[in-house]
């Protein structure tokens, strides 16, 4: 479509789509790096949110309705359905509709293993990092 502004004939701006974008996993073309690692990077861009997380951390225990996951997390719906859309993007949780109520669940309890893996990572690394500065603070210490 096309609009006149000040007697040029100029596009008409492009329409803002929304945050469709994050729920449909980009493939990028990337010369020389396989598809495994791209994947891997799209599963780990899909949970690099807090709130997502957090999401799959209330699933853990099971089953857990769209009406308690917006209370747990103090998201709006809008939000939380973005965020859902892509954990279901990746594949990681499901929906299914029960006595009228949706209700979401893990489809790959995996990522439990892999966020335990994360946080031990993290406490080994904040642990590694408090000794280097107890060092930088006392150079006495061996």
């Amino acid at each position: 479509m096309l609009f006149q502004r000040d007697r040029q004939v100029c596009p008409a701006p492009k329409r803002w789509t929304g945050y469709s974008h994050l729920a449909q996993p980009q493939r990028r073309e990337v010369s020389g790096v396989p598809a495994l690692p791209e994947a891997k990077s799209d599963l780990f861009r899909s949970l690099g949110h807090p709130a997502r997380i957090r999401v799959v951390e209330l699933l853990a225990d099971g089953p857990v309705p769209v009406s308690e996951l917006r209370r747990a997390t103090g998201l709006e719906a809008s939000n939380l359905s973005q965020h859902l859309s892509v954990l279901r993007s990746q594949r990681l949780i499901t929906s299914s509709r029960t006595d009228g109520q949706i209700q979401y669940q893990l489809s790959s309890p995996e990522v439990l293993t892999l966020f335990s893996v994360a946080g031990a990572l993290l406490i080994s690394t904040l642990q590694s990092t408090r000794l280097e500065l107890a060092e930088l603070a006392d150079p006495e210490l061996p």
